[in-house]
Formats: structure tokens, C-alpha cells, sequence
């Protein structure tokens, strides 16, 4: 069975980069960085090791950040937590056109992505120290595997492309979405953000064992609730949820 699961989606995976691959997008669009293709190998160590069987909770993102999985190929991936609490580190690429103020330097980043940070150490791995007890259960993936860059290099999110352009993406990323949740048969789908339980709730529909639908909030540090209330918002959505268990009283 972990063989099979595992296959599955390693298979989903490269149908997945494939088809991405194949997707024009314009202005003001100019850089595209597809971390499947370059780095590949951490995005297959991580499957490897934390995607063997089926969850009873998936986390969905909306896609990579530029010093998370755009680094290292792990959704969310802050290099501290994929180097020290997943224990992952390999060689990374560089994508085919890179941004002079975006580079890739793979585990030698020595930037932080703040997302990554509040959603690996400071909410999954406080709950469970030991990164194979939480993927025991739990897995996290993104929607969309692509990093948009403008001409300066800001960060460009998938959900502002023009229509036609976001369509096409969005019918690649809804059949791998589909796709991953039949083969991990998840009783939850937790959306990070808005927007990731928006597609949650749309392919789920469409499925024969239905996942539960539920959201956290965004760990960006954009989000004013995040910057005030994270770890202890998502949290108390997961304790409210059954999801997870609340912890015990201290004495007084």
C-alpha cells in the first residue's frame, strides 16, 4: 500500500510539472520559476519521506514563496524547519530564467520565509517535535507549483493572472488537486488562506469520498490577524474542529 501511494504520487507529481510546463503567461508577468523542474530532488525527498501512505488531514497552500519552495521544493519550505525538523537537505538548481534580484541558492538561502516559519515551527512542529509524528497523519501541499515574478521581481500571486491565463492554470492545478486527494483519501482538507479552501471546496464537489472543508487563517505577514494572533488563531480552528486536542490545564 505505502509503495502504491508513494507511486501515485510521484506520477501526479511529474504529470503535474509537465503540464505547467506547457503555459504561456504575459505581461506584467516576466519570470516564472516552476520548482519541480530545478528543485526537483527536495520536492521528491519529501514525498518521499513524509508521502508514503494516506493522511487524515491535508493542508492546502496557495503556491510557492520566493525563500520557501521556490528555494528548496518544499511547500512552505523555511529552510530551518526543512533542514532541522524534516531533516531534508539536497542539491538545487536554478530555474532556466532567473531574476538577478530573485536567485536561487537552494539550502544556502539565508533568507526566512516568515509563512513557512509560523506554519512549520511555530504551529506544526510545537504541537508534534517530531516531524514524523505530524505526517503521520498530516500532509501539506500547494495548489498551484509556479512562482510569478514582475519585472522588479515582486512577488506576483496566481489568483491576480489575467482570466484566460488564470483558467488554464487553474484547470492543470484543479486535475492534480483531484488527483491527490483520491489518492490520499484525506477526512479533512484544510485550506491555508481563502483562496486554497475557494479550490478545496470546488474539487471536492466533484469527488466520491468527499472530504470535510475547513480554513485557517494565512500566516503572511500581511495579514494583520496573523501578525497578531498566530500560532493561537490556527490552533484553536484545529482544536474547534476535532482535528486536534486541546491541551491540558496547567495546575494552578
Amino acid at each position: 500500500m505505502t509503495k502504491a501511494v508513494l507511486k501515485a504520487m510521484q506520477e501526479a507529481t511529474d504529470d503535474l510539472r509537465r503540464a505547467v510546463n506547457e503555459l504561456q503567461f504575459g505581461a506584467p508577468v516576466t519570470h516564472v520559476y516552476n520548482p519541480l523542474d530545478y528543485a526537483a530532488k527536495g520536492y521528491d525527498c519529501y514525498l518521499s519521506r513524509f508521502a508514503p501512505s494516506t493522511k487524515q488531514v491535508v493542508f492546502l497552500g496557495m503556491n510557492p514563496g520566493p525563500f520557501g519552495m521556490a528555494q528548496v521544493g518544499v511547500p512552505f519550505g523555511a529552510i530551518p524547519a526543512v533542514k532541522e525538523w524534516m531533516s531534508i537537505e539536497c542539491p538545487i538548481g536554478k530555474p532556466a530564467k532567473e531574476h538577478p534580484n530573485r536567485p536561487v541558492t537552494g539550502f544556502a538561502c539565508k533568507k526566512v520565509e516568515v509563512s513557512g516559519r509560523r506554519l512549520w515551527l511555530e504551529l506544526f512542529a510545537r504541537e508534534f517535535p517530531r516531524a514524523e509524528d505530524f505526517f503521520r497523519n498530516h500532509f501539506v501541499l500547494n495548489y498551484c507549483p509556479l512562482v510569478f515574478m514582475t519585472e522588479t521581481g515582486a512577488n506576483f500571486t496566481p489568483d491576480k493572472l489575467r482570466a484566460a491565463e488564470r483558467l488554464q492554470l487553474e484547470a492543470v492545478c484543479d486535475q492534480h488537486l483531484r488527483r491527490t486527494l483520491e489518492i490520499l483519501q484525506p477526512a479533512w482538507a484544510i485550506g491555508v488562506g481563502a483562496y486554497a479552501e475557494a479550490n478545496l471546496k470546488r474539487i471536492a464537489a466533484s469527488l466520491i469520498k468527499q472530504p470535510r472543508i475547513a480554513r485557517i487563517i494565512h500566516p503572511a505577514p500581511a495579514s494583520p490577524l496573523a501578525n497578531r494572533e498566530w500560532p493561537e488563531n490556527p490552533r484553536s480552528k484545529l482544536v474547534e474542529l476535532g482535528i486536534w486536542k486541546e491541551k491540558p490545564q496547567a495546575p494552578a
